[in-house]
């Protein structure tokens, strides 16, 4: 994983591309990604880790 930076995703997005991010980075699929995050939101503070990394994760450069 040297040398890959985490990005939110461009083409792989349902709201801020931050699922379609983290799945392309570790090479799974988002909707598992997507799966987990709505377990944790339900769980605990889900929306607002979501909101957080959707403003520090930096966008895909095109």
């Amino acid at each position: 994983m040297e040398g890959r930076k985490l990005y939110r995703s461009t083409n792989n997005q349902m709201i801020c591309g931050v699922c379609g991010g983290i799945g392309e980075f570790f090479n799974i699929d988002a909707t598992l990604v997507r799966l987990a995050w709505a377990i944790f939101c339900f769980m605990g503070p889900g929306v607002l880790a979501y909101i957080i990394a959707a403003l520090v994760i930096p966008r895909e450069p095109m």
